[in-house]
């Protein structure tokens, strides 16, 4: 998928408070040193344009997924919906699911990781340790096996704790390299120079509505990361 595709087809959901995007590998959610439009101002600019709004738009960033990780990122469209989405996520209700492309099938196909992980600011990186140690934070997911392709294998991950590079560092310490990351291990980088891990689904709570949000990407891995080569 390329970033041509246009914000208003990658919206997966919308209300006054809220608006839900699929992300694009490459993207970056907000603005950083790179100076490439982020997805933040890709989503005011949107609803600037469909709403008709003379001034400024709010739009406040709830979470955050890395660059060359495309799929399901939530932002606020109000800053009482920020304020209590911030509350969701500290207080972790809020459930994240991801796919993975892996070079390696796992020995076990399903099974909780309890580890504890540390972010290398110098490096961008993540080091994973199995036993607590000053510095480490803990660092927990659940991932399922779900099918091979010719080359890879898919996982499902459910996400409990949000540290830096979590899944990418977990999987490959436990020698389950994702597709593409480099970073950590992989055989070889993608063509786009993404990763192959996809934020799938999220299930809340409506912090204002008070109903169960679930949502789900319907842009899978396959069109655009099961590439196999």
């Amino acid at each position: 998928m390329k970033d041509i595709t246009p914000i208003s087809e990658r919206i997966l959901y919308e209300d006054n408070h809220l608006i839900i995007v699929h992300k694009l590998p490459g993207e970056i959610v907000q603005a950083d040193k790179t100076c490439d439009e982020p997805l933040s101002e890709k989503i005011r600019a949107f609803l600037k344009e469909k709403y008709q709004k003379p001034g400024n738009v709010f739009v406040g960033i709830v979470h955050r997924i890395d660059r060359p990780v495309s799929g399901v990122v939530i932002f606020a469209k109000t800053t009482k919906g920020l304020f209590r989405m911030n509350e969701v996520f500290k207080l972790r209700k809020i459930r994240k699911f991801y796919h993975a492309l892996v070079e390696q099938k796992p020995d076990i196909e399903e099974q909780t990781l309890e580890q504890y992980i540390r972010k290398n600011e110098k490096l961008n990186r993540s080091v994973v340790s199995n036993e607590p140690k000053e510095g480490y934070l803990t660092a927990s997911l659940h991932y399922k096996y779900l099918q091979p392709t010719n080359k890879y294998h898919l996982l499902e991950i459910e996400l409990f704790t949000g540290r830096h590079h979590q899944i990418r560092a977990q999987l490959s310490a436990n020698e389950t390299c994702i597709k593409g990351d480099l970073k950590y291990g992989a055989r070889r980088s993608n063509p786009d120079c993404s990763i192959s891990l996809q934020a799938q689904r999220i299930i809340f709570e409506h912090p204002i509505a008070k109903k169960i949000i679930e949502v789900e990407t319907p842009f899978g891995l396959l069109p655009n990361i099961f590439c196999e080569i």
